[in-house]
């Protein structure tokens, strides 16, 4: 199954061939609950490339404050992995958009990192961001993605060496994710200078293709990240919608983000 086409980069590629850059949302699964989740998620691909479906985890290390809240209700609130699944099924069989999970290791590893390709895979997920996940410990998962035909997305970060960001670009399928700024996502005013650098030199060290995220949460800051990365990534801003205003509000802040408006 390995010679499946990443879904990802078709996403990214199919956007690029527009000439704009990819638009990439984040929300949490069950998120305020299962079904609110899977209709939020529906609205956000009216505008979206890719979906990334966040699971919830006790000790988020990336995660700020709104996202924070929003999956520590939805543990709360007594969410399963197998509910993860449900929605990327859910979610990826009623829209165009190549979904993807945002998800801390601890949890495939406990699944086993076959069964969560196995599973995902099923779904019809096209991959997993894993970001505290480093390539020389991921075989496993890099063996079991490989398999199911998965990408394997990882991080970039403003400080990574440019041996660190060779073995990211090699290790990752889909895409490299490229951190904007050192610290936690959400909202911020500006983007941070440094996103350009890391686009710059994760290219430099092979990666094909870099989406960007932490602290964009506006359309300016979208087209900004827009010039000169693959894909731009919003988070913090979304989620806030939903907490605000249901799966009506995410639709019409990504129609405003993504200028499809």
């Amino acid at each position: 199954m390995s010679a499946e086409a990443s879904k990802t980069a078709a996403a990214i590629d199919a956007a690029r061939a527009q000439g704009r850059a990819a638009f990439v949302g984040y929300l949490p699964a069950c998120y305020p609950d299962q079904q609110t989740s899977i209709e939020a998620a529906v609205a956000l691909a009216e505008h979206a490339d890719i979906i990334e479906i966040g699971a919830p985890y006790s000790d988020p290390v990336m995660d700020g404050a709104v996202i924070q809240q929003a999956t520590t209700e939805a543990l709360a609130g007594g969410f399963r992995m197998d509910q993860l699944f449900e929605v990327v099924r859910e979610v990826s069989s009623r829209t165009q958009a190549a979904v993807v999970v945002m998800i801390y290791y601890n949890l495939i590893d406990r699944m086993g990192a076959e069964e969560f390709a196995r599973r995902l895979a099923e779904a019809g997920g096209a991959g997993a961001i894993t970001p505290d996940l480093i390539p020389d410990e991921a075989q496993p998962w890099i063996t079991a993605a490989e398999k199911y035909g998965l990408d394997r997305i990882f991080l970039a970060a403003p400080t990574s060496s440019a041996e660190r960001l060779a073995a990211i670009a090699s290790a990752s399928r889909g895409f490299v994710y490229g951190v904007s700024l050192m610290g936690v996502t959400g909202q911020r005013a500006a983007v941070s200078s440094a996103a350009q650098e890391v686009v710059t030199a994760a290219k430099a060290a092979g990666a094909q293709r870099v989406c960007v995220g932490l602290g964009v949460s506006t359309r300016a800051h979208v087209e900004e990240i827009g010039s000169y990365a693959d894909g731009v990534i919003v988070g913090t801003a979304l989620v806030a919608a939903l907490r605000e205003g249901g799966p009506e509000a995410v639709g019409q802040l990504a129609s405003e983000l993504s200028g499809n408006s």
